[in-house]
């Protein structure tokens, strides 16, 4: 296809986004498999306006406190925190209430709409440790303007997701990784299926729902498509994407990086497949994107990742907001807006099945 067919197309899809409509798969995986540097930026530029049509100037900020470090039993293999690997990653349990405590004070401090509660550990069960992790998200809850989020690994009954709602949490952050083939590729100790019913015990609940992936792992365009097309049909209304930052010790510590321009086009795609969702840049980006960073929101992120990631340092939260003021954004986030594009969009919200998240995908919404 000559150059300004590819134009034409590019434009025609994002014309059809603005509109109301969704992508399917041979449409979605067309722009994945976009090569041409021009191409790429036409694309960041309609991801760009998506973007703003949807969300408008307004960006998402959102950070995380490692609530309990390493010593994980779980096999994923970009995973500092295995306790399969030699690393270097700190490994202590369950922290007190003080430093979670000191975290939502400094979200309060720089603006950040949300702190999310990490744990390394396999999942969350009934016990004295749910009680202890609803401790905290109520006592987050009563602290001030931070919300309260945790990211506390596979929730394996809804009674488990019932009694985070009613300590407060409002949303939960399950990443699906990648897509489904490729899942068992980087991890064999639970499945795609597993995070999937996670998924559901939490949407059942009430909580909304942050999941995403990582980029970088070795799987295939088709792999990224397949993933944003299972993030749409779940229904998350935060989207992480994660750049891989290949860490000594773990099995993908010699895996080669993502060029810059492949980051930003993968951004792009999920901001047109999603176009109404949070499309949040987190772990990896000041490594990959390096002087790049301020394009993500060209490519159509509308939320950032601040502060230090689990293992891994950011950049310092001044620098981000320093960049959101030069380029006109503002991080005063005050609610989930997602239109009218909830769920899977195919107009069956109350009863819409989330399994098998990567067979229908003609239709929905992230």
């Amino acid at each position: 296809m000559n150059a300004e067919l590819v134009d034409e197309r590019i434009a025609a899809l994002g014309r059809h986004v603005l509109d109301g409509g969704t992508l399917e798969k041979d449409d979605a995986l067309f722009l994945f498999e976009l090569e041409n540097s021009a191409d790429i930026h036409t694309l960041l530029s309609w991801g760009n306006r998506i973007r703003e049509h949807f969300k408008g100037n307004k960006i998402h900020l959102c950070s995380i406190v490692n609530a309990k470090a390493g010593a994980c039993s779980e096999n994923c293999s970009f995973c500092s925190q295995s306790a399969l690997y030699q690393t270097d990653t700190p490994r202590y349990g369950f922290v007190d209430p003080e430093p979670v405590s000191e975290a939502g004070e400094e979200a309060n401090r720089n603006g950040v709409t949300a702190v999310g509660l990490v744990a390394a550990w396999r999942g969350l069960k009934e016990g004295p440790m749910l009680d202890e992790v609803c401790d905290r998200i109520t006592e987050m809850k009563e602290q001030g303007q931070t919300r309260p989020d945790a990211s506390l690994g596979l929730i394996e009954s809804q009674e488990v997701a019932n009694r985070l709602k009613e300590a407060g949490l409002e949303c939960y952050g399950h990443n699906l990784e990648s897509s489904e083939r490729f899942f068992p590729e980087h991890c064999s100790t639970h499945t795609f299926a597993d995070r999937l019913r996670t998924i559901e015990f939490l949407k059942n609940a009430g909580i909304k729902i942050c999941s995403g992936g990582i980029i970088g792992m070795g799987e295939s365009r088709e792999d990224r498509c397949d993933l944003a097309l299972s993030l749409r049909k779940v229904g998350a209304s935060v989207v992480p994407v994660n750049i891989l930052n290949p860490i000594p010790g773990t099995p993908l510590e010699n895996q080669e990086p993502l060029p810059p321009l492949e980051i930003l086009k993968t951004i792009a795609c999920f901001r047109f497949i999603m176009p109404t969702k949070e499309i949040m840049v987190a772990g990896g980006r000041t490594v990959n994107l390096r002087d790049l960073q301020c394009m993500i929101f060209q490519a159509g992120a509308s939320a950032l990742m601040v502060g230090n990631y689990l293992t891994t340092l950011n950049q310092p939260v001044e620098k981000d907001l320093q960049m959101l003021r030069d380029l006109g954004l503002d991080p005063d986030w005050e609610e989930f807006d997602e239109g009218e594009a909830d769920g899977c969009g195919c107009g069956e919200k109350e009863s819409c099945d989330t399994s098998g998240a990567t067979e229908a995908t003609e239709t929905v919404t992230a």
